[in-house]
């Protein structure tokens, strides 16, 4: 393994929880589906909620052409070894959460799990610093609990992944299957933003935003509504093993959920008596968030007061969103922190929650 040059600040190797590997171009993908879904694929995107001044990082496209994040020696030198880092979660974009047709979803997701092994975990992962996400089309959620087990015995991949946009809250029992399979291999399931009111998917504001910059402030309303329904359906007292990660969905509103959920649960226990503790309980040994976007205002003790009114030291990994336009540096995403603190949001967390 290249020696890693650490950062002073991050002596300990800091667990990146967020960064995207792309295809260089769609063939890429194709070259793993079959017919019909071959000749059907048109590589992914989101349509019209997409960024009107650029996606990604302008640096981070690598000198031998592609787009940002398609070249892993690229990203090893931009990324991994000024920081100090010793692992990257890498989170693919299929986009397959969109689509009406199940089966077609099912096939870009199996594609892209296929493409990840073989890159960027396979033969350009000589020293293991790359961990991958099963992608999942949770439109038949049997299909992908088959995906789930056919790739969880993979040393690389350590979490399942789906996007936030859906047609139903996730706590619901059609996802049952997903969640059975997570918790017996004790994979997390992460969630990403990026198909909220796209295709088939239920925008979570009420209606369709003008902007682009609505739709993406407004992205953590349906982690909010997610997260509430995995607690008040009782998927955790169901699966206890079960775990989940919140990613790139914001961070300074979980505090204030959760008070209002306490809250509505003393008048309202009635009505879930499944739960046996308060809702707020169940985070610690079932959730985790990323940092990135990290909320940040004007002045930093603020910033300090929510990390510990939503005890960050135990629930809050460190993610950089690479290569993406709102990339947080591990340099500059927090103020001083407490060094135990610090150890614990880059690194301590994250090692824990998958195992590295």
């Amino acid at each position: 393994m290249d020696k890693i040059n650490r950062h002073s600040n991050y002596p300990y190797g800091i667990i990146d929880c967020d960064v995207h590997p792309y295809p260089a171009d769609k063939d890429a993908i194709k070259a793993y589906l079959s017919q019909p879904w071959r000749d059907r694929y048109n590589g992914g995107g989101r349509g019209h909620y997409s960024n009107p001044v650029h996606g990604e990082r302008l640096d981070s496209r690598p000198p031998g052409g592609g787009p940002g994040g398609s070249d892993p020696d690229f990203l090893r030198e931009q990324h991994i070894k000024p920081y100090g880092i010793d692992h990257c979660v890498l989170l693919p974009r299929a986009f397959c959460n969109l689509h009406p047709d199940p089966d077609f979803a099912t096939a870009i997701a199996a594609a892209y799990n296929e493409w990840l092994a073989e890159t960027w975990l396979g033969k350009h992962n000589y020293d293991g610093v790359f961990k991958g996400s099963i992608t999942i089309a949770h439109q038949d959620p049997a299909a992908a609990a088959a995906e789930i087990d056919k790739w969880a015995g993979h040393p690389h991949f350590v979490q399942v992944m789906t996007d936030s946009g859906a047609r139903a809250p996730f706590g619901q029992r059609q996802y049952y299957p997903i969640y059975e399979a997570c918790a017996r291999h004790g994979l997390p399931f992460a969630i990403h933003p990026g198909t909220d009111g796209m295709g088939i998917n239920i925008q979570p504001s009420p209606g369709y935003p003008t902007h682009y910059i609505e739709w993406h402030t407004c992205l953590p309303l349906g982690f909010q509504a997610h997260l509430v329904s995995f607690i008040t359906e009782g998927v955790f007292e169901r699966f206890p093993d079960f775990r989940i990660v919140l990613v790139e969905g914001g961070v300074a509103w979980l505090p204030a959920l959760m008070w209002r959920l306490d809250a509505e649960y003393k008048a309202l226990r009635y009505e879930v008596p499944w739960l046996t503790k308060r809702p707020s309980e169940y985070l610690r040994d079932h959730v985790r968030i990323t940092s990135q976007p990290l909320e940040r205002p004007d002045q930093d003790s603020h910033l300090l007061q929510t990390l510990e009114m939503m005890d960050a030291k135990q629930l809050l990994m460190f993610a950089s969103d690479y290569p993406h336009w709102d990339f947080d540096s591990p340099q500059f995403a927090f103020p001083k922190l407490p060094v135990d603190l610090r150890k614990r949001i880059f690194s301590d967390n994250a090692r824990a929650w998958y195992g590295l």
